[in-house]
């Protein structure tokens, strides 16, 4: 006898008739969360069990730990929110390094305990203080290694990392201008040299070669494989020309061990059934693999500005002009003079017009905050999964990167409506793939 379904109007999953929760099960307080986020779902709707737990959940973690969200979902929902990632592992003990442009001691990462192990530029001379001087090719890995790592000291925790007890190596391979194929590969063998001597178990490369090319023969994927074959989790990003006709993998997320990140537009809701894929790359590669293996947001996330910079007080100006009174915004531009030209000009507006002005520059420039504006692209996608494989190894000190690669495709959640070559296994599943690494764990423990 065929088993009777319905479809979860939470998750648009078909599930069995006995896996349906009771209306009466969603509580009163939760329902207009719910109905916020999961936009197909409407109260007396049906919902399965898996879907209900997890609202529950949600709902006790914004209460407990967001409560300035609760009251408004104008702003960015952090990382782990919207992942619904178990905050029992926070990636201490575990080392993450970091191959990309440039860096910046951010305090994020440096405050209140300094977290950075290593800083090397393998491209010029690694001088003293460095990394507390920002330049133009600071911004791009200081915003990667603070999404995958960053503890959300600005932020009084609210744009906390997945892992915000993990410690970094920041390795730069190349400038703003450019990235060369070579450098990434000479920031992956200097990984593979002083692996033991800073604990590293992931790498994150947000960033990728210069040309499509086999793993078979291309020095850079076999500088993958090698770190990987070392104990190594790599994860790269697999860039974002999903537009383009031939939408090419580059190494090194081409190469077969390493865990390719793909992008998810989440419309910034803890909701699934609206998700979309984000214009990330996609396989076949030219082996014929089919990449990616997961996928993460890869837009609508909080990462921080770069000190120092005008965009960083542009981005200050910005949000006392958010927070203070229409009467109040003339007097605050004129004690600001040249920060931003647009507002020094209209100064001379009414309240009124000036107010929707600072609306229009805050949604162009995409602030959040003075500290924090929100980015998108595949090379933020990845340090999420890096977040997540730091609390899976955390969970499970033993794992191998066969097996972290194994758990985070198992667990992953399929995008409904969207081609599988696109998503690979689907969605990156925070809260599973570490429950996938625990069972693991388990079953080493209990061989005979």
């Amino acid at each position: 006898m065929q088993n009777r379904t319905e479809t979860c109007s939470a998750c648009l999953r078909n599930v069995e008739i006995a896996l349906i929760a009771s209306p009466t099960e969603v509580d009163e307080c939760m329902k207009p969360m719910v109905a916020m986020n999961a936009r197909g779902w409407k109260p007396g709707g049906a919902m399965c069990i898996a879907c209900l737990e997890r609202w529950k959940r949600l709902h006790y973690e914004l209460r407990s730990s967001y409560p300035e969200l609760e009251a408004s979902w104008s702003k960015i929902l952090p990382t782990p929110l919207r992942l619904d990632a178990s905050p029992r592992y926070t990636g201490r003990g575990v080392t993450i390094a970091f191959l990309d442009s440039g860096f910046y001691a951010h305090p994020d990462l440096t405050k209140p305990a300094n977290r950075i192990l290593k800083y090397i530029n393998l491209v010029g001379s690694t001088s003293p203080g460095s990394l507390n001087r920002p330049d133009e090719s600071s911004w791009h890995g200081m915003m990667t290694s603070v999404v995958a790592a960053g503890n959300g000291f600005l932020s009084r925790g609210l744009y906390s990392s997945i892992a915000p007890d993990a410690s970094v190596v920041l390795v730069k391979v190349g400038t703003a201008a450019r990235i060369r194929h070579e450098d990434i590969e000479r920031g992956l063998r200097w990984v593979l040299r002083n692996r033991q001597r800073y604990n590293i178990r992931i790498v994150n490369i947000s960033c990728g070669g210069d040309r499509e090319a086999s793993y078979l023969s291309d020095p850079l994927s076999a500088a993958a494989e090698a770190a990987s074959r070392a104990e190594i989790v790599i994860v790269a990003a697999i860039g974002n020309a999903g537009g383009n006709p031939n939408h090419p993998v580059l190494p090194p997320a081409s190469a077969p061990s390493v865990i390719s990140v793909g992008g998810l537009d989440d419309k910034n809701t803890l909701g699934i059934e609206d998700d979309e894929i984000y214009h990330s790359s996609y396989g076949p590669t030219v082996d014929g693999l089919q990449k990616p293996e997961i996928i993460a947001p890869a837009i609508w996330l909080a990462a921080p500005i770069l000190p120092g910079t005008p965009t960083a007080e542009q981005a200050a100006l910005l949000a006392e002009l958010e927070r203070e009174k229409d009467s109040e915004l003339a007097g605050i531009i004129r004690r600001h003079p040249g920060v931003d030209s647009q507002l020094d000009q209209a100064q001379v507006l009414d309240s009124y017009h000036l107010r929707n002005l600072v609306q229009l520059k805050i949604r162009d420039s995409n602030v959040i905050s003075g500290n924090y504006k929100h980015v998108d692209g595949t090379s933020f996608a990845a340090p999420i999964v890096s977040s997540i494989a730091a609390q899976m190894i955390e969970a499970t000190p033993a794992l191998k990167p066969n097996e972290v690669k194994l758990a985070l495709v198992k667990s992953a959640i399929p995008l409904h409506g969207f081609d599988r070559d696109r998503q690979g296994w689907g969605i990156v599943n925070a809260r599973g793939a570490v429950e996938a690494a625990l069972a693991l764990g388990d079953k080493e423990n209990t061989a005979p």
